[in-house]
């Protein structure tokens, strides 16, 4: 605290801060991160260009159509869907409205703890 008061206003417990929100390019595809367990999958996608936020995410195994995905908490969204032994597909919508699909990003022998590389970005 003593140093960002140094760049910051204090003013009655509150620092008022202003900021803009700029485009960002990223090197190589969005990254999808899994974790949980067979009964709840959650997904962390990261390296996001573009807006860089995400407000709206979908997962289609192969053997299911596209499922709503709910935020669980920062970027981390999850179903109660069981998907394991199928091909992860995903739907990804940021928040200046752009909306990409990642096809057969994980393949179905995908497991947790693991990273898949979307190849594609914003």
């Amino acid at each position: 605290m003593p140093m960002f008061l140094k760049i910051a206003k204090y003013k009655a417990g509150i620092v008022p801060v202003r900021y803009r929100r700029i485009p960002c390019t990223r090197k190589g595809g969005v990254k999808f991160e899994t974790s949980g367990n067979p009964y709840f999958l959650m997904i962390l996608p990261y390296n996001v260009g573009g807006a860089g936020d995400i407000n709206a995410m979908q997962i289609k195994g192969s053997s299911t159509g596209w499922i709503d995905m709910r935020k669980n908490w920062g970027q981390h969204w999850t179903t109660n869907i069981v998907l394991t032994g199928q091909a992860l597909s995903f739907t990804v919508k940021t928040s200046d409205g752009v909306i990409k699909q990642f096809i057969n990003v994980a393949p179905k022998n995908w497991g947790f703890q693991q990273t898949f590389d979307g190849k594609i970005n914003f």
